[in-house]
């Protein structure tokens, strides 16, 4: 069976209580990037911005999976191929629904060590003087990628838009690379490529068919529909 490549962004995590980046409320409309998120921040006054991510953490902690993430966990657990889920996000709300993604810009859920590189269970809140569990320095900071830093897993996720034969985007704004190019990529292997989205984004020209509407609603009609033609002779 074709394997299939979903990238997931904001979008999919709003009807869960999550805010998106450009909500007229949003994160960067009461925070400035340069002051929260980019290693410069972290280095000039790590307190700001490890209350920051504890504030985040907290909100992530209290959502719960819409309709949305079940049925991408439905569908990677019933279709009869490979489903790789590669998320933009940083919450758990895919795990939560039972699904296994790739998270491209890190996650809430564990924390990083500056100085060693080890990776831990994030507690509730992170502290200054938090000891890596490895090296002891008291070095933590979120597992985010930051402005500035490379995203996470980038060749394992080559190789998989290379062998896709059906590409996903679900709920992203199509403005923030490299993931708005991955359209790109799984076009020049010949995949065939659906956008998913509340309203058009700045690459839906890029797409074979895109379908516009929440999340929630789209999300599952769309697995339901994958599931039935699998199993059709």
């Amino acid at each position: 069976m074709r394997p299939i490549t979903i990238l997931t962004g904001a979008g999919i995590s709003a009807e869960s209580g999550i805010a998106t980046f450009r909500d007229p409320g949003g994160i960067w409309a009461q925070y400035d990037i340069e002051d929260v998120a980019t290693p410069e921040a972290f280095a000039r006054n790590p307190g700001l911005v490890l209350d920051f991510y504890n504030m985040r953490r907290e909100k992530v902690r209290a959502a719960k999976p819409n309709a949305a993430h079940h049925a991408l966990g439905k569908l990677q657990k019933s279709y009869p191929g490979a489903v790789h889920i590669i998320t933009q996000n940083v919450d758990d709300l895919h795990e939560k629904g039972g699904a296994e993604v790739i998270h491209m810009h890190g996650a809430h859920h564990t924390a990083l060590c500056a100085a060693c590189g080890h990776r831990w269970l994030a507690p509730p809140a992170m502290a200054l003087e938090d000891p890596c569990p490895d090296c002891r320095q008291p070095a933590t900071r979120p597992d985010v990628v930051w402005f500035g830093e490379v995203p996470y897993h980038m060749e394992r996720i080559g190789e998989i838009l290379s062998q896709t034969a059906l590409f996903v985007s679900i709920g992203t704004s199509g403005a923030v690379y490299p993931a708005a190019g991955f359209v790109r990529l799984a076009r020049q292997s010949g995949a065939e490529t659906l956008e998913l989205n509340l309203e058009p984004s700045e690459i839906t020209p890029l797409f074979d068919q895109s379908r516009h509407g929440p999340a929630t609603e789209l999300v599952p009609a769309w697995v339901e529909e994958r599931l039935q033609a699998a199993l059709r002779p």
